[in-house]
């Protein structure tokens, strides 16, 4: 199984950003998704996820501001982020709890890099 995330780039404060990261493989089952990200020198931190069934969890800096969402038949996780500010400049990272192969296990896709600068 590997996760493949896109949708990186650059833009100004205030602007928006959606990323996307699909999962791809034979006879998986996909549990929760999330977005963690990373910026240089701090620890990698939890943005959002999100269970099967739809519930959601957001990191407290991001709340009220970032989406996440999900498309199961696509094995697909979205993250709608609005109002970007330069501190959420950082490495951005997919994550999934995959069940394959009658193991589960965390998976990561390989970071799309977000900077918000003017």
């Amino acid at each position: 199984v590997q996760l493949q995330a896109s949708g990186g780039g650059l833009v100004q404060p205030g602007g928006s950003l959606r990323l996307s990261c699909a999962a791809s493989g034979s006879s998986f089952v996909i549990y929760s998704m999330a977005w963690y990200r990373q910026a240089p020198g701090e620890k990698r931190e939890l943005v959002a996820e999100i269970a099967t069934g739809g519930n959601t969890n957001y990191g407290d800096s991001v709340e009220d501001r970032f989406t996440i969402s999900r498309d199961n038949p696509k094995n697909t996780v979205y993250l709608q982020m609005t109002s970007l500010k330069p501190e959420d400049t950082a490495v951005y990272y997919c994550n999934a709890y995959i069940l394959s192969r009658g193991r589960a296990n965390d998976y990561w896709g390989q970071g799309t890099q977000v900077t918000v600068s003017s």
